[in-house]
């Protein structure tokens, strides 16, 4: 992008709420996309420890699983192209980590069980006969989204804690999805959509929580994202491909390859790889921001946005699909700031997936998609001082 494009966008983020409204009240209702800054667990070290993480200091990794060996402490073997991912509470104090398997036909989603010391105790399949489960969500109630990733992609409900096989939810739509957040606050779901021409959905069910039937709606972008003064409005479309698509998206806004989606406190976040934003939807006001954006500040350590997920603290931890595969936060509140939190080398060729907490907060769960090899995939465990 040209330098001038840059500056035009840095100087309208930073400066357009201060001239119309007034310093005081732009500070007290928005804040600015995120800047590069210090992370709140220091600088990573400058070498890698033995399984190739950079960590701040405090930080150990150990590796739970890699792709065609079985999960350790068990018999079953890890899947290919270990993608989106989430934890969940078993209700003994031990926890569940979901990992989707994002290739074609074979897809599905495994399932990893910890002990409440963190030890594994079994690991099992909890979704077979899919294909391309890319990323997802969970929900309040306890079960899984998958989401496949191609033209007529669905969505599946699983449950995390016992072998099983999940449900199709046709209501949600049938295009390429890639996450989906839940709202239940609103009673409402969103999901992005990975095309360059993709678009963001929310779904209402009939009756909640049922995913059985509902309305589902694209949104319309309206006003200035960059400066807070954008917000959505919704139109109807249809659950399967039809002959209204046209008019659909003619309605409708496009969003460049939305990857990963995100609900906590009244706030909805969503990211698009293809020009590197991360995005924040408040369903109670309608208003609709940019939270970061690689073009405002080229020295960024954040390129290539994809999974997200946020700790207890309130950080928006961000994967990077390429880039130098590094886990970059943001830091909430008027001063946002993005740094790295973590850094994989010896891994070119893949993309990190899958970030996800284990309900203490105290450990934190990812993969390297293709590994060191192009084909092995590599899901790791880092544990230390979360805040």
């Amino acid at each position: 992008m040209p330098m001038q494009r840059r500056n035009f966008l840095r100087l309208t983020a930073m400066s357009s709420g201060i001239l119309v409204l007034g310093p005081g009240f732009w500070r007290a209702a928005y804040a600015a996309p995120a800047r590069p800054g210090p992370g709140p667990y220091g600088a990573i070290s400058g070498s890698p420890d033995a399984h190739g993480l950079r960590l701040p200091a405090g930080f150990t990794s150990r590796i739970i699983a890699r792709t065609g060996q079985n999960v350790p402490g068990t018999n079953y073997t890890w899947h290919l192209a270990p993608d989106g991912g989430a934890c969940f509470d078993t209700g003994d104090g031990g926890w569940v980590y979901v990992s989707n398997s994002e290739i074609p036909l074979l897809g599905g989603v495994s399932s990893i069980r910890f002990d409440g010391g963190g030890n594994v105790v079994d690991a099992y399949r909890i979704l077979s006969n899919t294909s391309i489960n890319c990323a997802g969500g969970p929900t309040p109630w306890g079960t899984w989204l998958s989401c496949e990733e191609w033209d007529l992609g669905h969505v599946w409900e699983c449950d995390p804690r016992s072998p099983s096989q999940g449900q199709r939810r046709s209501a949600l739509g049938a295009f390429t999805h890639e996450a989906v957040a839940v709202d239940p606050v609103g009673q409402r779901l969103y999901l992005t959509e990975d095309r360059p021409e993709g678009r963001f959905y929310r779904f209402t069910p009939s009756q909640w929580p049922s995913l059985g039937a509902g309305r589902l709606e694209a949104a319309k972008l309206n006003g200035n994202a960059l400066d807070g003064t954008a917000s959505f409005s919704w139109v109807k479309v249809s659950a399967s491909r039809s002959a209204s698509l046209q008019l659909e998206r003619f309605l409708t806004t496009a969003f460049n390859g939305g990857e990963g989606c995100w609900y906590d406190s009244g706030t909805v976040y969503f990211t698009t790889k293809g020009d590197n934003r991360v995005w924040a939807h408040t369903p109670a006001t309608g208003q609709v921001e940019v939270i970061y954006d690689d073009d405002l500040y080229p020295d960024s350590p954040l390129r290539g946005v994809d999974n997200i997920t946020m700790s207890r603290s309130g950080d928006l931890f961000v994967a990077e699909d390429g880039g130098d595969l590094q886990l970059c936060l943001i830091t909430p509140g008027p001063e946002r700031t993005v740094a790295p939190f973590l850094q994989l080398d010896g891994h070119a060729g893949s993309e990190l997936t899958g970030p996800a907490f284990s309900p203490d907060g105290r450990r934190l769960y990812f993969s390297s998609q293709r590994g060191t090899d192009g084909t092995t995939g590599v899901t790791f465990e880092v544990s230390g001082p979360f805040r």
